[in-house]
């Protein structure tokens, strides 16, 4: 009689089969997640962009930029939730807002999620960088008890080795974590308030005596380079790896080093920009150096849109502007909160320098990779993405017709095509007018915009086009009741969903 685990090494060893048989040799797979990037900060994006990311342009030019890409959320943790498991976070106990520092652990065990995924099909995976899903830190008389291990991290999720932080780099404790293990005690604690450093502020709290502030982003960099040079001879010998590199900038504190302070011309934000733009060059250099170049898909993109930590004004009144003319940024419903950098390159089989106009979500990852590991429709996650692999191919469209987003106060939008109904009265989130001001002037509870004709979102149609309103308000509650906007058998979410917003 064939045991479990008999079963399960027969049915990936088919499953990588079938794939190669597809696509190929499997890939190695290295995901990489800015903090906070508008899509008007990178020239891949936005061709009138004053910051120069010369090394994000190559890659651009050897693969495909997708022009209407969209994280779920307008922040941090429910875009991270999104990307790793295919499904909205709305659908989580996560309403409105993000996890701290603190916070514990979010994805359940029993959750796939892109590490078990691609674990199943056989990679070694990893995760560095921040995580900002939570995880449950050792207490005693409840306070963290730095000297134990955490549980329920991204181990739990499916990766072999993990290597970072718990949230956004200004949210303490400020410690290392090796898959489970604090690298160092904090030795006290540090913090420097928004008056002491417009750009590079962080809240007080411990920190660890190896964590240094302004080395974070190129220290995880290096970090990510030796795991790859690392496992390199593995993945000659098809032991492949996917690793998942969330980068804790742009976001606060903008904290970039010689040479790139100034080196934009324009503030520290832009500086910093130019630092990522740096290391993914760098990256680049590894995979040559290992060999690895050709039988590697790279993936970049952002969760959110850019912060208003960046100083919009300023950069505007130097002819840059972080959302590329979109209306909004981090936190709102508007495009500019959510329409973000996505950037696909795998040689000899993305032809390079060419754009994708459809609308495609963060959450089509999951489903992506699933069918280019050969395990398409075998798993269990993946309820709201739709796989980008016909879009990779050269394809105008996939199966994706609709697209939902979330603010980081709660608000739904759904698009179909051109039409897009915000269930909000104002930004949902921290540009004007926020909702509370929205509402004292008595500004109508949704708007409804055309962004083919109104891209900058200016006109709301709402009180015009009635018929369209209830077809996307019809639809949208479909995909909330079923538990899924993908085709098949009903699902459950987490908690009970209100979307429509309060009179």
């Amino acid at each position: 009689m064939m045991t479990i685990g008999l079963r399960l090494i027969v049915f990936i060893a088919i499953t990588v089969v079938q794939a190669e048989l597809l696509y190929g040799a499997l890939p190695n797979v290295i995901l990489v997640m800015a903090d906070d990037l508008g899509i008007g900060d990178v020239t891949p994006t936005n061709s009138n962009s004053k910051i120069k990311t010369p090394h994000l342009q190559k890659m651009a030019n050897e693969g495909m930029t997708f022009l209407d890409a969209h994280s779920p959320s307008s922040v941090c943790t429910p875009t991270r939730y999104g990307l790793l498991t295919g499904r909205y976070c709305w659908r989580t106990r996560i309403a409105r807002g993000v996890l701290n520092g603190r916070s514990e652990h979010l994805i359940p065990k029993d959750r796939a999620t892109l590490g078990h995924l691609m674990k199943g099909a056989g990679y070694n995976t990893a995760m560095i960088g921040k995580w900002h899903l939570g995880w449950d830190w050792a207490k005693k008389n409840n306070k963290i008890d730095f000297t134990q291990s955490v549980k329920n991290g991204p181990d739990i999720n499916g990766f072999d080795y993990y290597y970072g932080h718990c949230g956004s780099l200004d949210m303490p404790p400020y410690v290392w974590v090796d898959t489970g293990k604090i690298t160092a005690q904090p030795n006290g604690n540090e913090g420097v308030t928004k008056s002491q450093d417009r750009y590079g502020w962080y809240r007080k709290g411990p920190i660890g005596a190896d964590f240094k502030i302004n080395e974070v982003l190129p220290h995880l960099f290096e970090k990510s380079f030796n795991y790859i040079e690392n496992h390199s001879a593995e993945a000659k010998k098809d032991q492949r790896f996917f690793v998942y590199l969330p980068l804790p900038a742009p976001h606060t504190p903008i904290v970039p080093v010689p040479p790139f302070k100034g080196a934009s011309g324009l503030n520290p934000y832009a500086d910093f920009v130019m630092q990522i733009d740096y290391h993914m060059g760098e990256l680049f250099k590894v995979l040559r150096k290992t060999r690895l170049d050709e039988n590697t898909i790279v993936i970049f993109t952002s969760d959110n849109g850019c912060s208003p930590e960046a100083n919009f004004k300023l950069l505007k009144d130097k002819g840059h502007d972080p959302s590329g003319g979109f209306r909004g940024h981090k936190a709102d419903i508007y495009e500019g909160g959510h329409r973000v950098p996505l950037v696909v390159r795998w040689p000899g089989r993305i032809d390079g320098g060419t754009f994708n106009k459809s609308t495609v979500s963060l959450t089509d990852i999951y489903k992506t990779l699933e069918e280019l590991s050969g395990q398409k429709n075998k798993t269990k996650g993946g309820e709201d993405g739709f796989s980008l692999v016909p879009l990779l191919n050269g394809a105008k469209s996939n199966d994706r017709k609709s697209i939902i987003n979330h603010s980081i106060g709660g608000s739904f939008a759904i698009r179909v095509g051109d039409w897009k109904l915000c269930l909000s009265s104002g930004s949902g989130g921290w540009s004007a007018p926020r909702e509370s001001d929205a509402k004292k002037k008595g500004l109508p509870s949704m708007q409804l915009f055309n962004l083919q004709d109104d891209p900058m979102e200016k006109n709301n149609l709402v009180g015009i086009h009635t018929t369209k309103v209830a077809s996307l308000l019809q639809l949208l509650e479909s995909q909330v009741e079923r538990g899924r906007s993908t085709p098949g058998a009903q699902l459950s979410n987490d908690r009970k969903i209100t979307f429509l917003p309060k009179k």
